[in-house]
């Protein structure tokens, strides 16, 4: 489990690839000094698994489905990423519950500035769409962001000087694909107002549960 907030970027220094598999060689621009094997990292908001590691790169390997549905199949020898290491117990939770499994890939269509801000509108599948609410949390590229304004098949988020100076988002540009991961909350939240048959959901009692009830206190 991840919180979205990015402890530093990194440098792809190393790939191996065996078909449609990749295994990454990674190394973080603020070193960790102690990793251990088997540990889970995001990198762009993907959970990969540590194999080996120094005091200054990690081994990771994502598998053919991993690099089918999201940007690590686009990485090169060279390119940058956004890494988290996992959340311990007791730490504090300063962006939102990411669990590091991507939902899909979403298009940057146009970015523009509003004052020392910048704010990018991206369009994605439209079936994520009841995921993804006004002022609702949203994972990009491993980044917990908050969404300013969306509708259906796409959203847009605010981003701040800060946010951009410690990620790769200073990397986004116009046609970009970026990992988008919904709101782990929300995901659950759907499941239960329109998962099953028609017949299933007859034949239970109606729940309280509504989709008025869940606007009234602030889902």
């Amino acid at each position: 489990m991840f919180t979205g907030l990015i402890q530093t970027t990194g440098v792809i220094s190393g790939l191996e690839k065996k078909g449609r598999e990749t295994r990454f060689r990674i190394s973080p621009r603020k070193n960790f000094t102690d990793l251990a094997h088997g540990e889970s990292i995001a990198v762009n908001g993907v959970c990969l698994t540590v194999e080996d590691f120094s005091s200054d790169w990690f081994y990771a390997y994502a598998s053919a489905q991993t690099m089918s549905v999201t940007n690590l199949g686009m990485l090169s020898h060279g390119d940058h990423v956004n890494l988290e290491r996992a959340l311990s117990l007791g730490d504090r939770l300063g962006g939102h519950l990411v669990s590091g499994h991507v939902d899909c890939l979403a298009r940057i269509t146009a970015v523009e500035k509003a004052g020392e801000s910048t704010i990018y509108t991206l369009a994605f599948p439209a079936e994520y769409s009841r995921q993804v609410v006004d002022k609702g949390s949203v994972t990009l590229d491993g980044i917990s962001l908050t969404i300013t304004t969306c509708g259906p098949g796409f959203l847009k988020v605010n981003i701040i000087p800060a946010t951009r100076e410690e990620t790769i988002i200073s990397l986004w540009s116009r046609d970009r694909l970026v990992n988008m991961e919904t709101d782990l909350i929300g995901k659950y939240v759907e499941k239960m107002l329109y998962s099953g048959s028609a017949p299933d959901r007859d034949s239970r009692p109606a729940s309280a549960i509504t989709s008025d009830f869940l606007r009234k206190h602030g889902f």
